[in-house]
């Protein structure tokens, strides 16, 4: 019997409001507050495409359940949690760098993190699901512990990870990221880990800043368990297929995950005005496709998305209905509508100096890694 993907949302994620753009003294001096590029624009537009698409009726959708306190705690200190609800339920405020509290936001954000464990329970105790996709908002890879941070408020993967070890018998997961920005929360996470592959794509140097470094490996019983590729701006569809075969793919055939979680960041894009990659959502299909035999191969085919950045609203939708085709081995009759735009660049080509880069990567790693 072929199994349904599950599509998890909830109409909350589309209120919490992230800010109004103008954080700073200085920028609010001079500019009208134009609201926060993490709006939630792009995420409702992904829903509505996939309604539109007909995508939708076959997939199963099922409503998240707020994460517990208790929950939360397996990775967030209390004084973090109890800031964030004192925050949410008061005038609102930063609850750590640019993660901003609204009135309400944490409620929502523990339903982010709730739907990410949602996810991880349906396709583990629930023969009739292997893959899930959540469109969990806030976004969450970049929170720590006792802090928030760009946008995030709690790590919703980190979460989920945490409770499928805790509470579903799951011993080895793998997780993911291809957001633009380095996932330094999770990385943080299971840096000491060895139960725990987190693989991370990223462009060199952007957010955090000095986060996501190659030598950056794990420590102590977890040496080795934690791979930064840091990828050159204006890397696109053809480079991160390279990572995926040469890096990511040898990593987790050595590792036999029985989990595949992903961070998708849809911020790689050609068209994101956070970041300078250039994806297209042919890219991101392709990059689903290949965690998906990861996840056939090792994990019953076992792997849950969780939606990160990206932030150009008309694109994003394309983007994350490209991947769910994949995830489902479903395809509409939707064609990217922004392809020719992406004619006469480097998106589809591997550059010598965009290959020297993950060749360099993979060879500090088979030395240093033993």
């Amino acid at each position: 019997m072929k199994k349904k993907t599950i599509f998890i949302y909830d109409e909350s994620y589309f209120l919490h409001n992230a800010g109004n753009g103008a954080l700073f003294e200085p920028v609010s001096q001079y500019i009208e507050a134009n609201g926060s590029v993490e709006s939630p624009e792009s995420k409702r537009r992904v829903k509505n495409l996939l309604e539109k698409s007909e995508l939708m009726a076959q997939l199963e959708q099922i409503k998240p359940i707020a994460a517990t306190e208790a929950q939360l705690e397996l990775f967030h200190t209390k004084r973090h949690i109890e800031n964030v609800k004192h925050l949410s339920e008061t005038e609102g405020g930063d609850c750590g760098d640019s993660a901003i509290v609204s009135p309400g936001s944490y409620e929502i954000a523990k339903l982010a993190a709730g739907g990410a464990i949602t996810a991880v329970k349906s396709i583990i105790e629930k023969e009739a699901f292997d893959t899930a996709y959540v469109l969990t908002r806030p976004p969450g890879h970049h929170a720590e512990s006792d802090r928030g941070l760009g946008f995030c408020i709690f790590n919703n993967v980190v979460i989920a990870a945490k409770y499928a070890q805790k509470e579903l018998g799951i011993k080895k997961i793998l997780i993911i990221d291809w957001d633009a920005h380095h996932g330094n929360g999770t990385e943080d996470a299971f840096y000491d880990n060895n139960t725990v592959l987190f693989i991370s794509l990223h462009q060199d140097n952007l957010e955090p800043i000095g986060r996501g470094k190659k030598e950056d490996q794990g420590k102590n019983q977890g040496k080795g368990f934690t791979i930064n590729i840091p990828l050159l701006p204006a890397s696109g569809d053809a480079v991160y297929k390279y990572a995926f075969e040469q890096i990511i793919i040898p990593a987790a055939d050595k590792f036999k995950p029985e989990l595949v979680l992903v961070s998708a960041g849809q911020d790689a894009s050609i068209f994101d005005p956070l970041a300078r990659m250039m994806l297209s959502a042919d890219g991101y299909r392709e990059m689903t496709r290949l965690t998906k035999k990861i996840a056939d191969k090792y994990a019953n085919g076992r792997m849950v998305c969780l939606h990160e950045g990206g932030y150009c609203p008309v694109y994003v939708p394309f983007c994350s209905l490209a991947i769910i085709e994949e995830m489902s081995g479903i395809r509409t009759k939707v064609n990217d509508p922004f392809i020719y735009a992406m004619e006469g660049t480097s998106y589809k080509e591997l550059l010598l100096h965009q290959k020297q880069r993950i060749d360099e990567i993979k060879a500090f790693l088979k030395n240093t890694i033993k």
